[in-house]
């Protein structure tokens, strides 16, 4: 039995009575709760180990209706994570998985937009604060940008697997004008110009805060004379594993104007002197339309169903314009220079989970993942591992990010890649076995990197590893 089917295989109970520590994810098998009681090593043992564990660090990191991505590095709600985290609370408890995305759209804006950060509960551990994005006096009770909206896929996929169908129905009935909203933000407040693809107004919007596609961007941001701050994140984390201070200066820099502005979402799309075509958020969103289609027809809303594809088939012909053909991979754009960025990054992979890539062009990906692959001890890493600054633990400028290793296996496998994807499958559980739930991965070492007992890491390793089926085939859609 191979590694990722003994993961399959075993459905361990659940132990909450103590808290849990990131020396007990170890290659060894020592289950929470069982006072380091040492079993036989073995892939089975090791599966039942990481399912406790991941169970374990969801119970632990949950405030309520909502689960931190880690202890103190980021102790608030993030949009992305919520989405996915929910996936790993279906596999527990269905209600607790919808809570999950109730207490994130809580936070919706008039406008429809779904922030990024949303400040439950005050943290003096996280900078920039609810106090930055607003004001001493009158602190935000969330941030004023958004992230790459998972939500759709995610409620899909519960609600075709749910066990309760009443409650899956409800909530789907709940949920559902509140993703339309949303949607609907993203093509009026990002796409004004009715391209088929939206814009990304800051580095933070698009979960990939410091990946090298947005260096030349970046760089072009002007620093501002911002306020004197310190960075709480490097008291957590390891600053070689972090964004550098050049970056945060222009990440606050753009936080300051969109504030001076209220975070009008009429003014932001020509005032930022950030703004580019992200592959990740671009590739999210048109597979949420795609989702979020299907749900409009499961709820009988035809003319809804009618609008979104209206957004799926523009976006489908301007994907095109981000394909490097020689390069053998997508790429984001800079919208104020016109050109395609230089940098190589996994989310060129991820037209392959929006299932936008034409069977030439999925060719073409498989075959440059492959070289990637075979390059680096694990995959995949976020950025081309045969390029000259390559950082193997520098956040998304190299290291393996789970939730995006589920993203492109998902895609390989919608285009008959299986035994590419189970590589990749294989690659992710002997990762999560032998370096435990972290935040991301070193591709060269496995060394694990950034934040411990990874909320989201967890998740993963509940709904994908375990199961198999992280998300839909492509023929439901």
């Amino acid at each position: 039995m191979g590694p990722v089917a003994c993961l399959k295989s075993v459905v361990p109970q659940v132990h909450t009575h103590r808290s849990l520590h990131a020396e007990d994810i170890s290659s060894v098998a020592v289950l929470p709760g069982a006072k380091n009681v040492v079993l036989p090593k073995g892939d089975v043992y090791k599966s039942l180990q990481l399912l406790e564990v991941s169970k374990q660090i969801l119970i632990e990191n949950d405030r309520g209706g909502y689960t931190i991505p880690a202890k103190g590095l980021y102790p608030y709600q993030w949009n992305w994570d919520s989405a996915l985290v929910a996936l790993g609370w279906a596999t527990l408890d269905e209600g607790r998985a919808w809570q999950e995305l109730e207490k994130l759209f809580s936070a919706q804006w008039e406008d429809g937009l779904v922030p990024h950060i949303v400040f439950h509960q005050p943290s003096p551990t996280y900078f920039p604060g609810p106090e930055i994005w607003g004001s001493v006096e009158q602190p935000m009770g969330s941030t004023g940008i958004t992230q790459p909206p998972v939500a759709a896929i995610t409620v899909r996929k519960l609600y075709e697997t749910a066990l309760n169908k009443e409650l899956a129905l409800q909530k789907l009935k709940e949920l559902f004008p509140k993703l339309l909203a949303w949607h609907r933000w993203f093509q009026s407040a990002r796409d004004p110009e009715n391209t088929g693809l939206v814009a990304t107004l800051h580095p933070w919007e698009s979960g990939m805060d410091n990946s090298p596609a947005w260096d030349e961007a970046l760089y072009n941001v002007p620093v501002d004379q911002i306020p004197p701050y310190v960075r709480q994140d490097l008291g957590h984390v390891d600053s070689a594993m972090r964004p550098k201070q050049e970056e945060y200066d222009r990440y606050l820099t753009l936080l300051y104007r969109f504030r001076a502005v209220n975070y009008d979402c009429n003014q932001l799309y020509f005032l930022s002197p950030f703004r580019v075509t992200d592959l990740c958020t671009n590739s999210v969103l048109y597979r949420a339309n795609l989702d979020l289609r299907w749900l409009a027809n499961e709820l009988g809303q035809d003319q809804i169903a009618e609008e979104v594809d209206g957004w799926i088939e523009k976006a489908r012909s301007a994907f095109d314009s981000l394909y490097d053909e020689e390069g053998g991979l997508y790429k984001s754009k800079d919208q104020l220079t016109g050109e395609l960025v230089t940098a190589k990054t996994s989310a060129g992979f991820l037209p392959l989970f929006a299932r936008v890539a034409s069977a030439s062009q999925a060719a073409d990906l498989a075959a440059t993942l492959e070289r990637w692959l075979n390059r680096v001890k694990h995959g995949i890493p976020s950025y081309d591992p045969e390029s000259s600054n390559f950082e193997p633990l520098r956040y998304w400028r190299g290291p393996v990010w789970v939730i995006i290793n589920w993203m492109i296996t998902d895609g390989l496998r919608a285009y008959g890649y299986e035994d590419l994807a189970l590589r990749v499958e294989a690659d992710t559980y002997e990762l999560l076995v032998s370096h435990g739930i972290n935040e991301y991965y070193d591709p060269v070492t496995g060394a694990a990197a950034g934040g411990k007992l990874f909320s989201w890491t967890a998740a993963m390793c509940l709904a994908w590893l375990s199961k198999g089926d992280g998300a839909h085939s492509a023929a439901a859609h």
